[in-house]
């Protein structure tokens, strides 16, 4: 184990790097990290997740996935599986800085749960397999993480297995994720030979023997010597061009010290210009103590982040991660259980305790806080207080979901939720016993409680409940879930895909009047339409105005749009929404008694639904990137077998001796691939697949 003499060197080296105040609580908040773990499937967050845990003393024994013994992969299904599929909160201490982890998936059909966890943290650690480098859903989280502004540092994996090459993996991150990434360490010795690493930093060696949790420290081995030294000048030059002081001290001095390279890094971890890189394997337990050395160095506190921004009532306000100031935090994960809620909140600002009532300013109405609770995977400790910077789960609140804000009753404020991806495969799910309908619409709406990227319908031609999510494994998941936490056999149905329609070709000044006389005021509303495709690959809808002369007042425009958006629900093909459209109000005519809001809006949805019929209609089909790997002697038969599913090969590599093939799928056509991959290649061969948007169906017509 770490020795306190240990722990306490390194809190001196790692704190001269931290900004410091005075006040008591600055300085608390300035040694708390909130971090998530990000990577593809299978690259190593659990057990990186897991060997920080017990570096920190969290845990007593190392917990190993295969086995089913990870802290935060805790569920059934996630240990019969050997994923995460549920983000998992945990808490540690490094160095006497606190630092709240979340542990997310990395299989795409769970990325809502990344998106959710990226919108609370203020910081990551991006794991990349040392054989496989950047793979499609690492480039997928890093771009999530980049629209959320959120540093990150990078922690190469796996440098004991076959094959692995620290300096290949860095060049897939700077070909495509583009960011400057800046080697910190070099690694000594290679695969199974490989045994600790060089700090370029500090010039000094690290080595782990054999059996050892902790690393011994030392100088420089003579053989590696030179090499570092190149990596270091490599990498005060690539901070030089990206820092300011270090360029000035590198053109001064030819050289920049420790204390200024540690300073740059940190900073331009946090401008996102850059990102440090380290290396390391977590199943060997080597490399751990120094990625949490560079957590606690270079990733930022919540005082380093912007304050927080919100409006309430049309007024934009801040608030700054204080706990003086009043209280704001937003819900990004809610546990719906039989016997009551745990809703997981990311305290902004201000101080909660046990029975305080807070204000949920989405919902309008008071709630109030039953319990406070640190969170360890599926255990927790009770406290009896949460400030700004914390994360922690509530009991008691009985009306918040996923993205709710919860204020101070005296200061509301409305945060911006985390978005939620449209589903894009369904199933029908019925009970198999016939007493357990209600039941299982119960189990439904929790389960939608917990995971916003789950819609429950009801079929309006079939009357059937038709459960929808982002792929086949989402849907598996939560059937399952209904059997085991909810106690319910259902009947699920073969899956299908969420269609779209888009204007091939558009039509223009198409006249609709609507006219309606029964007693009373009437209704009237007039209006000319053109309806055209917004182009290739463009989704969404444009509604412009072209109206002259005030032939149709404002207030009527926003009512036309209105109406347009309420057709958009249903297209003339198949019923499917519709996508990809610009509507332009040419024209109109209003009547002095008989025109309002409610029959402009009327006259909306008919007059689209209308020109929607008259125009020449494209169904569009959900379209995955599929990235196969396989033995080089079964290319042939997987090329084959993605040719007669429609598949579009867009790229093909060869990777120490298999087959990368990329190709462009249709989703519908994804449905048991797992299964004939396995059986063409013997079990050798793999994929992920990730969403890439819609594309025209094959037989999509062309209607008048």
């Amino acid at each position: 184990m770490i020795t306190d003499q240990q722990k306490g060197r390194r809190a001196v080296r790692t704190d001269t790097h931290l900004t410091t105040t005075t006040n008591p609580t600055t300085n608390t908040l300035a040694l708390v990290r909130n971090l998530g773990i990000l990577a593809h499937v299978d690259a190593g967050k659990t057990t990186v997740t897991e060997r920080i845990l017990y570096a920190t003393g969290t845990t007593h024994r190392r917990g190993e996935v295969h086995d089913g013994t990870t802290v935060t992969d805790y569920d059934p299904q996630e240990r019969d599986r050997g994923i995460t599929i549920f983000a998992a909160a945990v808490s540690c201490t490094w160095d006497g800085h606190r630092i709240n982890l979340i542990d997310t998936p990395g299989h795409v059909d769970f990325a809502d749960e990344v998106e959710r966890s990226l919108r609370v943290l203020d910081g990551a650690v991006a794991v990349f397999d040392a054989v496989a480098g950047v793979e499609p859903q690492s480039e997928s989280v890093w771009r999530q993480a980049d629209r959320h502004g959120v540093p990150r540092i990078a922690f190469v994996n796996k440098l004991d297995r076959a094959g692995a090459d620290l300096d290949a993996a860095v060049a897939s991150i700077r070909e495509r994720l583009h960011p400057a990434p800046l080697v910190v360490q070099l690694p000594i010795g290679a695969e199974d030979a490989f045994t600790g690493v060089v700090d370029l930093v500090r010039m000094r060696a690290l080595v782990w023997a054999d059996g050892a949790d902790t690393a011994a420290e030392g100088p420089v081995p003579d053989e590696l010597r030179e090499e570092a030294l190149g990596r270091r000048r490599l990498l005060e030059e690539a901070v030089a061009e990206l820092n300011t002081r270090a360029l000035e001290e590198f053109c001064a001095q030819g050289s920049v010290s420790e204390p200024t390279l540690a300073a740059a890094l940190r900073e331009v971890t946090r401008t996102g210009d850059g990102v440090v890189v380290l290396c390391g394997s977590a199943y060997r337990n080597r490399g751990i103590e120094p990625l949490l050395d560079a957590v606690v160095a270079y990733l930022p506190s919540p005082l380093d982040v912007p304050a927080v921004r919100g409006t309430y009532d049309g007024t934009e306000q801040e608030r700054a991660a204080d706990p003086q100031v009043p209280f704001a935090a937003l819900a990004f994960k809610v546990n719906a259980t039989s016997t009551g809620r745990l809703t997981y909140l990311r305290v902004y600002s201000g101080t909660i305790g046990k029975g305080d009532a807070v204000w949920d300013a989405g919902a309008r109405r008071g709630e109030r806080i039953g319990r406070i609770l640190r969170v360890q995977a599926d255990r927790h400790a009770q406290v009896d207080r949460a400030v700004a910077g914390d994360i922690v789960a509530v009991v008691g609140l009985k009306s918040a979901r996923a993205g709710s804000t919860l204020c101070a009753p005296g200061a509301p404020l409305v945060l911006e939720p985390p978005g939620a991806a449209e589903p894009v495969v369904s199933v029908a799910v019925e009970a198999r016993r016939a007493g357990e309908t209600d039941k299982l619409a119960s189990a439904l709406a929790r389960l939608v409680e917990e995971d916003p990227s789950l819609v429950v319908r009801t079929d309006p031609e079939t009357g059937q409940t038709v459960l929808s999510g982002m792929g086949e494994l989402h849907l598996e998941v939560a059937a399952e879930k209904l059997r085991r936490s909810h106690g319910i056999e259902v009947n699920v149905g073969r899956p299908r895909v969420s269609y779209r329609e888009t204007v091939g070709r558009g039509v223009s000044g198409l006249v609709f009047r609507h006219v309606k006389q029964d007693g009373g005021a009437g209704q009237f509303a007039h209006v000319v339409l053109d309806v055209a495709p917004l182009g290739e690959e463009s989704e969404g809808f444009e509604f412009r105005s072209a109206v002259v002369g005030g032939r149709v007042p404002q207030e009527y425009v926003r009512a036309v749009e209105a109406g347009c958006r309420d057709a958009l629900a249903e297209g003339p093909l198949g019923g499917h929404p519709v996508t990809g459209l610009r509507v332009t109000l040419t024209d109109g005519a209003t009547h002095v008694k008989d025109s309002s809001e409610t029959a402009f809006r009327t006259a909306g949805r008919l007059g689209l639904r209308e020109a929607l019929r008259a125009c020449a209609m494209v169904l569009l089909e959900p379209v995955a990137e599929v990235t196969v790997t396989v033995p080089e002697d079964a290319v042939g038969s997987v090329l084959g077998d993605l040719a007669a599913r429609r598949g579009r090969v867009t790229d093909s590599t060869a990777r120490g001796g298999a087959a990368v093939i990329t190709a462009t799928v249709p989703l519908a056509e994804l449905f048991g691939y797992a299964t004939r991959l396995r059986s063409r290649t013997q079990g050798r061969g793999t994929f992920t697949a990730r969403p890439a948007g819609y594309a025209p169906a094959p037989a999509a017509a062309s209607v008048r």
